[in-house]
């Protein structure tokens, strides 16, 4: 060729998705006839519902059911939402108005940050916090600025810290709890300073809030405070709290005025959620207590045992943490979290996340998922200690 070609600017800023470069690492190893314990992505190996099944399965033999959707999905699926909300957040939400169902939060995110950002705009982001907040607001050509999450604090933002800040140009704030990685719970008081920060300084508040019903008694939304709606966002999905991470089915409430940019975005991106899918997602969103106990009921044993692996790997974490993951810190000043994860899978082959790929305040930490049966656990414990004994 006379002339080479080159990628997109925002392709040059971003990198590959860490978990993409390691599970192709890790599908290596196993062509190579290694036995991976994987405790390091949060995908639920549980079923959903047998109800969902069976109302996906009834719904996919109906001929009209095949076709496009509109973008705003059926209003059976905005209904759903709209009680789910009220039953378990106590919020009001006008279905019709102020919903706007997803292909899961993560596409929210996308949608979000090319509705509302300009480039040069600045958007702030937690760390430790997930990676896609950054790599998309990147790739809408907008300037990351991080805000610090530390153990002392409880990983809740320190707003006074904020406050001093050049918040000149900001846009947008991601805020996300249960806090991922760390497990931090919601804090009523967190989301009243982060509503009446926004609405001070014209900051569109993004909470990302898939996390709620997992080993958390108490699910909280920002949208139960007063006047959020008017600053707010909130992300949800069913990937965690109704194990349907395949399924891609999120949710995004809002103001309608919001909601109807996100839409814009939306309807140029994709071509709406399959009608089997929304109708069997509104069935998940009918799950009453007794369900979600029983789930937890299986991550509480789980956890059990993370916790020896945990202790296992010279790590502390707190006891109070909620969410799919555990977060444990480094006891071993010497040793990266990288480090400890290489070592590990390489040795062991038990894959487990390095705190680094979550911001800098992550590098002394490491995280196991809760995502993976009783046995599994057991081995990866195992595997561990006898690395232990043979150092």
């Amino acid at each position: 060729m006379d002339k080479k070609i080159e990628p997109s600017q925002r392709v040059q800023n971003i990198k590959e998705y860490y978990f993409s470069t390691k599970l192709k690492e890790i599908a290596a190893m196993k062509a190579a006839g290694a036995d991976i314990v994987s405790l390091g992505i949060g995908g639920p190996d549980l079923p959903p519902p047998a109800e969902v099944i069976e109302t996906m399965s009834e719904a996919l033999r109906v001929p009209s059911n095949h076709g496009y959707q509109t973008h705003v999905g059926i209003p059976e699926l905005r209904e759903a939402f709209a009680r789910w909300y009220r039953r378990w957040y106590g919020v009001e939400l006008d279905p019709a108005r102020e919903i706007q169902p997803l292909i899961g939060s993560k596409e929210g995110v996308t949608h979000i940050s090319l509705a509302f950002l300009n480039p040069g705009d600045k958007v702030l982001v937690p760390n430790p916090g997930y990676p896609t907040y950054s790599s998309i607001s990147r790739m809408a050509g907008a300037e990351v600025i991080y805000y610090d999450l530390k153990e002392e604090t409880g990983w809740q933002p320190d707003f006074e810290a904020l406050e001093s800040m050049p918040l000149e140009g900001v846009k947008l704030m991601w805020l996300n709890y249960p806090h991922m990685p760390t497990g931090a719970p919601a804090r009523r008081a967190t989301f009243e300073k982060a509503v009446e920060f926004g609405r001070r300084h014209g900051i569109v508040i993004v909470h990302d809030n898939p996390y709620s019903f997992i080993l958390n008694p108490e699910p909280q939304s920002i949208m139960s405070v007063p006047d959020a709606k008017e600053i707010a966002i909130e992300l949800n999905s069913l990937s965690k709290s109704h194990n349907m991470p395949g399924w891609r089915v999120g949710v995004a409430v809002s103001n309608p005025e919001f909601l109807s940019w996100i839409l814009r975005i939306k309807s140029n991106i994709d071509s709406g959620q399959f009608k089997p899918l929304m109708l069997a997602a509104a069935k998940a969103l009918e799950a009453g207590p007794e369900w979600h106990e029983a789930l937890n009921a299986a991550y509480r044993e789980r956890r059990l045992v993370a916790g020896k692996v945990m202790e296992a790997l010279g790590c502390t974490f707190d006891p109070s943490q909620t969410g799919l993951f555990l977060w444990g810190r480094i006891k071993d000043e010497k040793v990266s979290s990288v480090d400890l994860a290489d070592r590990v899978l390489r040795d062991a082959h038990v894959f487990i996340t390095p705190g680094f790929i979550f911001g800098s305040n992550g590098d002394r930490y490491i995280r196991i998922s809760l995502c993976a049966p009783v046995d599994k656990l057991t081995e990866a414990l195992n595997r561990i200690n006898k690395l232990n004994q043979n150092a």
